[in-house]
């Protein structure tokens, strides 16, 4: 998907997700807006972050890394 990848809810609010925190499948780990929508990325694993390859507010596309998870 390509678009815009936002680290947090809202401008105001913590990230879903920093280096270190611990996942389960399903936990919301970021939005991309793509067209005007906002998609939630969901976990497929669980594990921990080990990596935030993607600052707030960059522009990604498809198969781009944003998360390393251990």
């Amino acid at each position: 998907m390509v678009g815009v990848f936002y680290a947090k809810p809202a401008p105001d609010e913590k990230p879903f997700v920093t280096v270190g925190s611990r996942v389960e499948k399903g936990d919301v780990l970021c939005i991309i807006e793509a067209m005007k929508l906002m998609n939630e990325i969901t976990a497929d694993l669980e594990g921990e972050i080990t990596e935030v390859c993607v600052s707030d507010g960059d522009i990604v596309e498809f198969g781009q890394p944003l998360f390393y998870l251990a």
